[in-house]
């Protein structure tokens, strides 16, 4: 057996810069992915692409539906949802029939959804997903029947139907199965034809226009703002909050509001962006952001490895016709050793760069890295905030 113990982490505030020999040694674990000096960790980008205007957004529609033609895959008789609905579908098509009296495998419940774009228009159409909500094996070579779809209005916006793709499949036989990918999602491709457009000004009043950031930033928003005010000759803007920029519109345009809003869209700025560390526990991984700084300081790193032995041995009995069986005594040994640690020094630097040259000395692995990455944010050697998922 073997075991591993917590790394042991020491940060020690000293003065100076990494040695040579910490910045280009080469570890023998993982290595961590390091920033190129060379490419900026900031730059211009589209409004659009970190920003929309407000009231330009997509809407949710629901709907519930039955999904037939199923291979013996559909809803058991103990899912009595199911059997209620096909009765009750049955009953409009002029067929009385007793749910009861329902014993099918071939039909599923399922729960549809959807994303209306803004500005679809009636006969567009869009991609529906359909969920089994009993207990069916499988949706594989099912087809949707007409499904209405409503928004939180209660109002039909679009109407679903068609064959499910599910990107997988399961089939069992003699006692084994194969399976691959989820079989009880699937997707009907242009599946829905939208009913009725949903209203979405883009202005209240037609003389102000209002961009919201998707990430609310009071410095990225002052920049916005000026930038929209120095690409836009006639355009005056001002940032209300970290999230909404007020646009004035200029009489010129306010009778052609795409023209506007486009070149609205087109205005580049440098966001700025939280010094942040995000580091996911389940699977090691940790994203350093550009904006990080550290603090003159030093890391230790080491691991102590403890191993322990079991090795029976076979004590035999004495001779004679009623001697006791062999006896087994298990004899046991336990070893620990420590491996070499080393240090790095961690000098004061604008990017993560001289870090991960340091951290890659140490040979530190992902999921050692979180440790240390904690110890150094307690030490105050990261100005930077530390976000687990």
């Amino acid at each position: 057996m073997r075991l591993n113990k917590a790394s042991v982490l020491a940060i020690l505030l000293l003065a100076g810069g990494v040695p040579a020999a910490a910045q280009q040694g080469v570890a023998s674990g993982p290595q961590i992915a390091s920033y190129s000096a060379s490419i900026p960790a900031q730059g211009l980008v589209r409004l659009k692409d970190i920003a929309n205007v407000q009231g330009v957004r997509g809407n949710q529609l629901i709907g519930y539906g039955l999904v037939v033609g199923l291979e013996g895959t559909g809803d058991g008789q103990s899912t009595l949802f199911t059997v209620d609905t096909l009765a009750n579908m049955l009953r409009r098509f002029g067929i009385n029939v007793v749910a009861s009296a329902i014993t099918v495998k071939n039909v599923a419940a399922v729960m549809v959804t959807a994303t209306l774009p803004p500005y679809a228009k009636p006969g567009s159409r869009i991609d529906v997903i359909a969920s089994s909500m009993g207990d069916a094996k499988s949706l594989q070579g099912g087809t949707l029947l007409q499904t209405p779809l409503r928004a939180a209005d209660g109002q039909i916006y679009a109407v679903a139907q068609g064959p499910l793709s599910i990107g997988g499949f399961n089939y069992s036989s003699g006692g084994s199965s194969v399976q691959k990918n989820d079989v009880n999602v699937g997707r009907v491709p242009n599946g829905a034809y939208v009913e009725q457009t949903v209203p979405m000004p883009v202005t209240t009043d037609g003389t102000t226009l209002q961009v919201s950031l998707a990430q609310p930033d009071f410095t990225t928003a002052a920049r916005v703002a000026s930038a929209i005010r120095n690409q836009l000759v006639g355009v005056n803007a001002l940032a209300m909050d970290a999230d909404t920029i007020t646009v004035n519109i200029p009489s010129t345009m306010q009778g052609d509001m795409v023209r506007f809003i486009s070149r609205v869209e087109r205005v580049t700025v440098t966001p700025d962006v939280q010094a942040k560390i995000v580091v996911d526990e389940r699977t090691g991984t940790v994203v350093i952001g550009g904006n990080v700084r550290l603090a003159p300081g030093a890391v230790a790193h080491g691991d102590i490895n403890i191993q322990v032995t079991n090795t029976p041995v076979v004590v035999p009995a004495p001779p004679g016709i009623n001697a006791p069986a062999p006896v087994v005594v298990p004899q046991k040994a336990t070893t620990a050793t420590e491996t070499g640690g080393k240090l790095a020094l961690i000098p004061a630097t604008t990017t993560v760069d001289q870090l991960v040259h340091a951290l890659n000395a140490l040979g530190v692995s992902p999921r050692d890295l979180i440790s240390i990455l904690q110890g150094m944010r307690a030490a105050g050697l990261i100005d930077a905030e530390i976000e687990i998922m």
